[in-house]
């Protein structure tokens, strides 16, 4: 459908210039803070009498034309919703038309930051399979609206019909053309959700001065104080504040952004709540998922915490790699392997839990992993014995680093591309790489020094892996797998998400939804060690 054919235009909340318009006005004063900076008596000596006011009127002259050049933008922008996609008209000299396939929906995000929570707005963002810059934005809308239209794009996604009109109801304007009408809708219904973890907050802040970006932090102020000391100047330490001044940005970046966090499961996927002064609530569906990885550093050992990190494709763009990216910021062992089980319910062995444990503490051949052999202590003395591989009959398992932990899980039917890397002493010693490819993101497997032979082999073994498992995975519209009523098959009754007895489809090689996660009332007992996914 073109945007010509779309119906039921709507624009955003006329609150929507304000929210916006205030950056230009605080863009202005930071380049004039920057610019007078460096003499601030003169400027001083500048702030008296006509000069003073002529300040404060210019800038009140730049607020205004940022705020009527936010309120033209609003009044020219407007979106609207197919069983398709989503529809976006934005820009004033340079227009520009954009449509978000909801059979691409990647994930939904409700985001709020402090100025909108405050008069009760949220901005809508979709991620779809694209590039930097595919996302698109509904900023802002009423917190309940963002609510209900996230849970229409998701049950669009998913395959399910669009509801039809209420019996009687009387036909509502749209906001953009008072003069066209249309039926009231029935809304799709909010999919319930079960909660899986909650992060203290104790634990995030203690994790978060446990992180190698403190140490450093304390290592730059002895180094700034015994440089002023031996130099018997002062501004010689100034040279450090830039690093230092970055350290504590990095801080509060990652207590600002893991504060409160949660997540749960539902119908719809993963729903994941965080955000300290921006709120966010993330939504990603069934499948979407495109790898996993498992961190620890060497001051996370004693406590036994991980960091859970995973690709998406649309995320993985800027700043959000730190930010959308996470599953669990800080996770207990147990924590971890329950986000590996979201992901992927089913490692396809008959033993997942000791799987998990081999990959996160063994070496060697623990736990079933191919090894790097013995001549790879030549290139890597240090963490040789902890690289090593596993293919499962669902996913391939990686594991590398002896100071610093990392497990990757690659499900078959993601993988992207294969290759080999190969160095001049590695080939000498007959060794290689293995490389998997996915989707832009923090996890980025790969398992050095393979015996050349094991990682040609695996090489083949992969690609015929992944072709299987492609072939067979479920469907980008997920209610499809368990006969939830569509467009092509229409059911007039059940225009919701399907009710907890609503048939499960048979085990397949594609990802599940584990069984608790649309029951009512009982709550959900995470896998824990000795304890199947």
């Amino acid at each position: 459908m073109s945007d010509e054919d779309v119906t039921g235009w709507r624009r955003m909340h006329p609150v929507t210039p304000a929210l916006k318009g205030w950056k230009v006005l605080v863009a202005v004063l930071a380049i004039g803070w920057f610019q007078v900076g460096e003499n601030i008596e003169q400027a001083i000596d500048l702030l008296h009498g006509t000069a003073f006011l002529a300040l404060i009127g210019g800038i009140l002259l730049i607020g205004l034309i940022g705020f009527g050049y936010s309120a033209v933008a609003w009044r020219v922008t407007r979106f609207a919703v197919t069983d398709e996609a989503v529809h976006l008209r934005t820009g004033i000299l340079f227009r520009q038309q954009r449509q978000a396939r909801l059979d691409r929906l990647q994930a939904v995000d409700v985001v709020q930051p402090l100025l909108a929570r405050l008069v009760g707005l949220a901005e809508l963002k979709l991620e779809v399979a694209g590039g930097s810059g595919s996302a698109v934005s509904l900023a802002f809308l009423r917190e309940a609206e963002a609510e209900a239209l996230r849970a229409e794009l998701l049950a669009l996604a998913a395959g399910l019909q669009r509801p039809g009109p209420r019996p009687g109801a009387a036909a509502v304007a749209t906001p953009v053309d008072a003069t066209a009408t249309q039926p009231a809708p029935v809304p799709f219904e909010v999919a319930p959700e079960r909660q899986v973890y909650e992060l203290p907050m104790g634990r995030l802040v203690s994790a978060t001065l446990r992180s190698g970006a403190v140490p450093m932090m304390l290592l730059l102020i002895a180094g700034a104080i015994t440089l002023a000391i031996v130099s018997r100047d002062i501004s010689a330490a100034f040279v450090l504040l830039a690093p230092l001044f970055a350290g504590v940005t990095f801080v509060w970046s990652r207590i600002n952004q893991g504060a409160n966090f949660r997540a749960a499961i539902s119908p719809d996927g993963i729903r994941l709540r965080h955000g300290l002064t921006e709120s966010r609530a993330q939504t990603v569906p069934p499948g979407r998922v495109q790898a996993i990885r498992l961190r620890q550093g060497p001051l996370w050992r004693g406590p036994d915490w991980w960091r859970v990190e995973i690709n998406v494709a649309g995320y993985g763009q800027g700043d959000q790699q730190q930010r959308d990216t996470v599953l669990h910021p800080v996770a207990t062992r147990g924590e971890a392997m329950t986000a590996l089980w979201l992901v992927l319910p089913d490692l396809g062995v008959q033993d997942p839990a000791a799987l998990v444990e081999a990959a996160l503490t063994g070496m060697d051949d623990d736990g079933g992993f191919t090894p790097a052999p013995r001549r790879a202590r030549w290139v890597d003395p240090v963490g040789w014995r902890r690289h090593g591989v596993r293919v499962t009959e669902r996913a391939l398992v990686t594991r590398s680093g002896r100071i610093w932990r990392s497990v990757d899980v690659v499900p078959h039917e993601r993988t992207q591309s294969l290759g080999l890397a190969q160095g001049p002493v590695q080939r000498r010693l007959g060794l290689a790489s293995f490389v998997l490819h996915t989707t832009p993101g923090p996890v980025s497997p790969r398992v050095h020094h393979l015996d050349a032979g094991v990682a040609g082999a695996l090489l083949d073994e992969q690609a015929e892996r992944a072709r299987s498992a492609r072939a067979s995975a479920t469907p980008e519209q997920w209610m499809r797998a368990v006969g939830a009523p569509t467009l092509d098959a229409p059911d007039p009754v059940a225009t919701t998400v399907p009710a907890t007895d609503a048939p499960r489809p048979e085990p397949t090689t594609g990802p599940t939804t584990p069984e608790w996660a649309s029951e009512p009332t009982a709550h959900p007992t995470p896998p824990t060690a000795g304890a199947g996914a």
